[in-house]
């Protein structure tokens, strides 16, 4: 990633954060779901937003 694009994925992770705390979820819950967003991050070194929901289902299936 890019220093812009890595720049963008921290002010997006740090909402996403936020937001799973106001829906009130559980400290684990959030520490799971950060863990598999930074997991993708790294995975395609973009930021997961950027990823269409075809190229996610094609890499999962090729995962399993």
């Amino acid at each position: 990633m890019n220093q812009q694009e890595q720049k963008r994925f921290n002010r997006l992770y740090e909402n996403h954060l936020k937001t799973l705390k106001l829906q009130g979820k559980a400290q684990k819950t959030i520490e799971a779901y950060a863990r598999a967003v930074r997991r993708v991050s790294s995975h395609f070194d973009c930021c997961p937003d950027n990823l269409s929901p075809e190229r996610t289902c094609r890499t999962i299936l090729q995962i399993w």
